[in-house]
């Protein structure tokens, strides 16, 4: 097979990204991210190759948690009789809940609920655990599968019946302010986090009618997806004293007095991997960073024949060498075309390749490219170290940036006249001014089919339209909002 037969073999097979469902719904399987075939809807397996994606974007998650959390386990059964305690956060899942009613044949006292979110489960041992003002501010946090009974279409990685990865932090403090204090940190952490995976996102604070139930506010993060609907890809919310209350969680202070604590909660899902896939994978398949591919580097080896020899011997030098640097490195020395070989390795994502053939192996050289970019050039073996590697890194994950910013930057647009946001409806996020009212809101989002997402709590400094403004509506006093079709 020819390198343009591989080529062409790869594109029919992979839809262009211009039909951004068949694309994901082929990417996710050909790519070996999970596999859609198990048989109850809305659950999936995870490949070896996915899982693999997963344990590199969740161990950066954990090395962030982990400077000022601990990581625990709380059980997935949750009794009926402590869900139902806090009416309000319970009303927002009622109709998502999985309930085990049998322990085999035998019915239970109680039901019990697989957890739909642990604020339930996690509250009641709080309310043990924390004694004194000593006790505090106490910081967990937990990777752990979640379970909502979805009624719209099931996605993988997007919308799911388990959610497989759930990272959820859960702290708890002395005061309003300090739990306040919490949320800007968890809000840095997340920031980290999406710039460590190089994806653009917008910090916004959810309006009153679509904060977490229980919550006093909520601050989410949400991306921009390639056919324009938003998806949200975190959430941080400050709990107040509301689940204190209802729990009976507080603590003595030094004067002697009993105080409820106050609370936050925050978390991450598998759709940070849907948001890494889907923002910067192409035509041929995935694109990721270089620190988050699970094969960072490839060495195919391009033979002639009687030349084989030394074009292998030098293959495993360089694979010696990077090895010794301590990256993720392959080198693919099966029987299939070097045009094959490259198509495979686009399509999963490998950050770099490195080529070699016997013109190399006279000069001592090796042809490199990036996955992001569709050109190559050759270094000596002299050039080729850790340092070097470390920079072309960088500079990869900073044109993926760039590329990913810019495309949704394409995707936001101002508007002052709701006719003009009906028209751009479904192809972007819409930024218009917007009272508090929910009349306004329910208003708006009925016109032009979408939802509000809310205020910037962090508003970008690459959008122009001034933060406070007449609102669309009512033409009363307003504040910048994004409306978007949404996941």
């Amino acid at each position: 097979m020819s390198v343009q037969e591989a080529k062409s073999e790869r594109l029919e097979s992979l839809p262009s990204k211009e039909n951004f469902s068949e694309w994901y719904h082929e990417v996710i399987q050909q790519a070996e991210i999970m596999d859609i075939r198990y048989p109850v809807k809305g659950l999936y397996v995870w490949y070896p190759f996915g899982f693999r994606l997963r344990q590199l974007v969740y161990g950066k998650l954990r090395e962030i948690m982990d400077r000022d959390h601990n990581e625990v386990y709380f059980p997935a059964l949750i009794p009926e009789t402590e869900l139902e305690k806090e009416g309000e956060h319970i009303k927002g899942f009622e109709n998502e809940v999985y309930w085990v009613t049998h322990g085999g044949l035998t019915p239970l006292d109680v039901k019990l609920a697989l957890r739909p979110t642990s604020e339930t489960a996690i509250y009641p041992m709080f309310k043990l655990w924390v004694r004194s003002h000593a006790d505090l501010p106490l910081k967990v946090y937990q990777i752990v599968n979640t379970f909502r009974y979805e009624t719209k279409h099931t996605r993988a990685l997007i919308r799911l019946r388990e959610i497989t990865s759930f990272k959820e932090a859960h702290t708890v403090h002395a005061t309003f302010e300090e739990a306040e204090k919490q949320v800007r940190t968890a809000i840095g952490y997340y920031k980290e986090f999406y710039d460590f995976l190089a994806i653009p996102y917008l910090i916004i604070r959810r309006p009153e009618w679509d904060k977490f139930p229980g919550a006093a506010y909520t601050v989410a993060f949400d991306t921009v997806m390639p056919d324009g609907r938003t998806m949200q890809i975190g959430t941080v919310h400050h709990l107040a004293n509301n689940f204190a209350r209802t729990f009976d969680i507080t603590y003595e202070t030094a004067n002697g007095e009993h105080e409820f604590v106050h609370q936050t909660c925050y978390g991450i899902s598998e759709r940070c991997i849907a948001a890494l896939i889907s923002i910067h994978g192409d035509d041929l398949g995935l694109v990721l960073p270089f620190e988050a591919s699970p094969v960072q580097i490839v060495i195919i080896p391009v033979l002639y024949k009687g030349r084989e020899g030394e074009v292998l011997e030098l293959c495993k030098r360089i694979l010696g060498r990077v090895k010794g640097f301590g990256y993720r490195v392959i080198l693919d020395d099966s029987d299939e075309r070097p045009g094959a070989k490259y198509y495979k390795w686009e399509l999963k994502g490998a950050a770099m390749r490195m080529e070699v053939g016997p013109r190399e192996v006279a000069e001592n050289t090796v042809v490199v490219s990036f996955r992001d970019e569709r050109k190559k050039f050759k270094i000596s073996m002299k050039e080729l170290t850790k340092e070097k590697i470390e920079e072309w890194a960088a500079e990869m994950k900073e044109r993926m940036r760039r590329a990913a910013l810019n495309r949704m930057r394409e995707k936001i647009r101002y508007f002052d006249s709701v006719t003009e946001v009906k028209k751009w409806a479904g192809r972007g996020v819409a930024l218009v001014h917007l009272c508090s009212s929910t009349e306004c809101g329910d208003t708006l989002e009925e016109e032009v089919g979408g939802s509000i997402l809310g205020r910037f709590e962090e508003k970008p400094g690459w959008i122009d339209a001034d933060v406070d403004g007449g609102c669309i509506v009512c033409g009363g006093k307003g504040y910048l909002n994004a409306i978007a079709r949404t996941y």
